[in-house]
């Protein structure tokens, strides 16, 4: 299926292969297969990009080339790649400094599976005994009528053009931001609308955690609680949210932290019952209130996960001790109705502000101004 970014994918092939280039995109799976992955690159920053599984097949053909085996025949004799240097090269790529390494052992070839149930290959290929990778060859070496073609260089091409297109696009959103930091006090209702828009089912996950935290944070802004040690020596002080790190980021389940309560947040989009009760895990069934990027109502939400829940574990009294643990939903609709009470406090511009800040931070956004 093709979407906007293919023409940049088939550009990318005709430069490479000239008239073989309609065969090649239509035979390799692996091409096939990046277009699938591609396909946010037209939908602007508020779409998710798929890096994780492009960074694992990017870096291990980055390897390969390196050593020079897209002109040679033995890459079958090659030590293959170590994890270490893969993981670490994955890193450095724009948008990959939180990448796991779930994608290198094992996401990407799932995925690929997927999407070609009956290929008989591979892309990944790993020795788990000496944390070895390579790719799978076969899937570089396309035939097109007597000849051969090997696509290494022309993949690193296409992933490449698609991060700058994604940067792009990213760039554009904090610029948008920027302007509207301009017009803020002239026509408010244009800055709540792009804020709103922001709040859906289909926005990127790191921008729909930027635009939680702002939100959340100027929300519980001038809520206070009275506390002491002593009932002659009480402190009164307002609620403060922080966020705990890089979004997606492996901190052990935490986006932010509320002080002086403790309250613990985890923004998610899946309904899958064991993310959940991982990130409980992890907090040792620490009470966790859970920022849900979904439209669906709370309580059916929260049926939704105890009922897939019931089915896998089947004793109620451990699927209930979890489920005590969720201390709060926090559903698309509910961020809603604390971004209007936020804005009806007169928080509409640190709202705004907080989102461009954690754009730029995210996103390792610099311009000339910054700079400076």
């Amino acid at each position: 299926m093709e979407h906007i970014f293919t023409a940049n994918i088939k550009e990318i092939l005709q430069r490479n292969f000239d008239k073989n280039a309609d065969d090649i995109f239509d035979k390799s799976q692996l091409i096939q297969y990046i277009n699938e992955k591609t396909r946010s690159a037209g939908r602007g920053s508020k779409a998710r990009g798929s890096f994780a599984n492009l960074y694992a097949i990017y870096v291990i053909i980055e390897d390969y080339i390196a050593n020079g085996f897209d002109t040679k025949v033995d890459y079958s004799k090659y030590e293959g790649a170590l994890f270490n240097k893969l993981f670490a090269r994955q890193r450095e790529l724009p948008f990959g400094n939180k990448l796991q390494n779930h994608a290198l052992n094992n996401r990407m070839n799932s995925e690929f599976e997927k999407y070609f149930p009956t290929s008989e290959y591979k892309p990944i290929l790993r020795d788990q005994a000496t944390n070895r990778y390579w790719i799978n060859e076969n899937l570089l070496n396309i035939k097109v009528g007597d000849a051969n073609f090997n696509i290494a260089t022309a993949i690193i091409e296409i992933i490449n053009e698609y991060t700058r297109t994604k940067q792009d696009a990213f760039q554009r959103f904090v610029k948008q931001c920027e302007a509207l930091q301009d017009i803020e006090n002239t026509t408010p209702e244009k800055v709540e609308e792009f804020i709103i828009g922001l709040l859906a089912p289909n926005v990127d996950a790191r921008l729909f955690e930027i635009v939680s935290y702002s939100i959340l944070k100027f929300y519980y802004h001038d809520q206070t609680i009275i506390w002491g040690y002593e009932m002659d020596k009480l402190n009164t002080e307002n609620l403060k949210l922080y966020k705990t790190g890089r979004t997606n980021a492996n901190d052990g389940g935490i986006d932010f932290v509320m002080k002086p309560l403790g309250r613990f947040f985890q923004v998610t989009e899946t309904l899958d019952f064991k993310k959940y009760f991982l990130d409980i895990d992890k907090i040792q069934k620490y009470p966790i209130t859970f920022v849900i990027k979904s439209d669906e109502e709370v309580e059916p939400l929260k049926k939704k996960i105890q009922d897939n829940a019931d089915k896998t574990y089947l004793i109620k009294a451990i699927v209930e001790k979890y489920m005590a643990c969720i201390e709060e939903v926090i559903n698309i609709p509910m961020l809603n109705v604390r971004f209007n009470e936020a804005v009806k406090q007169g928080y509409l511009k640190n709202i705004l502000d907080e989102i461009v800040v954690q754009s730029k931070v995210e996103f390792n956004y610099t311009d000339e101004e910054d700079e400076e």
